[in-house]
């Protein structure tokens, strides 16, 4: 056991010295981060005041909108149509950056057309839609009932049409915490891919130039193996944890600094008090809804650990077996060119099981060493219903036993491989050496 933690030690201080590691390590958190910052910058609200041009040609608002308009929107109305041409380029209109036509017929087509110069962020479009609506109902009981507003809003009944899927009639799963799932899975698949190809560089290096036949004199092939897989294995999740810390502090400072006002519950109530208007928490982007409110990333994480663990070891056995058994540096890309697409199998499987979740062959999928890591994160990110957890529990198991499995025949062909040179590499040869 002393030898198994010396050679993982060894594997371990050989990462860290690696400056791609120690780049990747910083960078690819920090890339991560930007991709957030990029979707929660372009999807909700920020400190600009968008001016908006209400083109009411006959009159219908009365140049009334809402009497106290939220503090990033500046109405003016003009009872006149701008066509887009106009909008567009006449300087008169370049300090507006959205404009909405009210047409005569609003009140029997219910339509509303907004043309703007930049896109406005979610929850902005979702305020004028909000506010139109409510002016239009205004409208609607001022000229059709003789009821109060608010009795109006509690009777009134819209269409809204639903499409539904048969299978899911309540509409429990949605395909956002599906992808939630699948990029947890795609992350365990891409480490497992990083890491595998490390294992098979070392091992065929050392080959290669000889170091192995001075290491088999100390350990045994079997004792080399473990401590390599172990080694290599440990500096991944060190890795990953510092992609956790990097991106939660991230995450939070996302939230105290940069976007304060997407969850600010005092911001909120404050523009429900002056505006009369029911904003919640909905108007926030669903991208940052999703990010801070509905995924459970303790549950995550500690699932996606036990994942990365089965999966590495046991696509890591892969690696390593090709490695070892190269007659040459370039002999086991043949054997590479499969293992890549089982990857990547791996990833269409998880592709699969968000649009497919109900279906036998997602159910399959899940127990298969091969695939489950990946469609095991996306059942886990949509939950699973009561008494169906042995699913989760099963999986796991298969997953870690093939993993062991796969390590001794692995041990088999490091042991009869690493010491054969100039041979050409055959499937037949494999089965052999497995069975010796």
């Amino acid at each position: 056991m002393n030898k198994i933690i010396l050679i993982a030690k060894r594997e371990i201080a050989e990462r860290f010295q690696n400056r791609s590691f120690k780049w990747l390590m910083v960078i690819g958190p920090l890339a991560v981060l930007g991709m957030i910052y990029l979707f929660l910058s372009t999807t909700t609200s920020t400190n600009k005041e968008w001016k908006v041009l209400l083109m009411d040609q006959e009159e219908i608002f009365n140049a009334k909108l809402t009497a106290n308009p939220p503090k990033n929107l500046n109405f003016d109305f003009i009872n006149a149509f701008v066509d887009y041409e106009e909008f567009a380029h006449e300087e008169r209109y370049q300090n507006y950056d959205l404009s909405v036509w009210i047409n005569e017929k609003i009140v029997s087509n219910k339509k509303v057309i907004v043309s703007y110069r930049e896109r406005p962020p979610e929850s902005i479009q979702r305020q004028i839609i909000y506010l139109v609506e409510r002016r239009m109902e205004e409208i609607m009981v001022d000229q059709f009932t003789d009821l109060s507003i608010e009795k109006f809003r509690e009777i009134k009944q819209s269409l809204n049409f639903t499409f539904t899927d048969v299978y899911d009639p309540k509409n429990e799963k949605s395909t956002t915490e599906s992808w939630v799932g699948f990029s947890f899975g795609a992350l365990i698949i891409l480490f497992v891919f990083m890491f595998g190809m490390t294992i098979l560089r070392s091992v065929s290096r050392e080959k290669s130039n000889r170091i192995v036949e001075v290491l088999l004199s100390s350990v045994n092939a079997r004792q080399l193996l473990t401590g390599k897989v172990l080694g290599v294995g440990f500096s991944a999740l060190v890795q990953f944890a510092v992609w956790t810390i990097i991106v939660g502090t991230g995450l939070y400072l996302f939230r105290q600094s940069l976007f304060p006002d997407m969850f600010s519950a005092s911001l909120v109530a404050d523009e429900v008090a002056n505006a009369d208007i029911s904003y919640d928490l909905a108007n926030q982007s669903p991208f940052v809804e999703l990010i801070y409110s509905q995924i459970q990333y303790m549950n995550m994480l500690v699932f996606f650990s036990l994942f990365f663990i089965g999966g590495y070891i046991f696509y890591g056995s892969f690696f390593a077996m090709i490695g070892a058994s190269m007659g040459s540096e370039s002999d086991g890309q043949q054997f590479i060119i499969p293992l890549t697409l089982l990857l990547f199998i791996s990833v269409l499987s998880g592709y699969y099981v968000v649009y497919y979740p109900s279906t036998t062959l997602s159910t399959w999928l899940g127990f298969i060493p091969f695939t489950s890591p990946m469609v095991m994160m996306v059942e886990l990110s949509n939950g699973f219903q009561e008494g169906s957890v042995w699913k989760l529990i099963l999986s796991i198991s298969i997953l870690f036993v093939s993993a062991f499995f796969m390590m001794i025949i692995a041990g088999r062909i490091y042991k009869n491989g690493i010491l054969r040179f100039n041979h050409r590499l055959k499937l037949r040869m494999l089965i052999k050496w497995t069975k010796k």
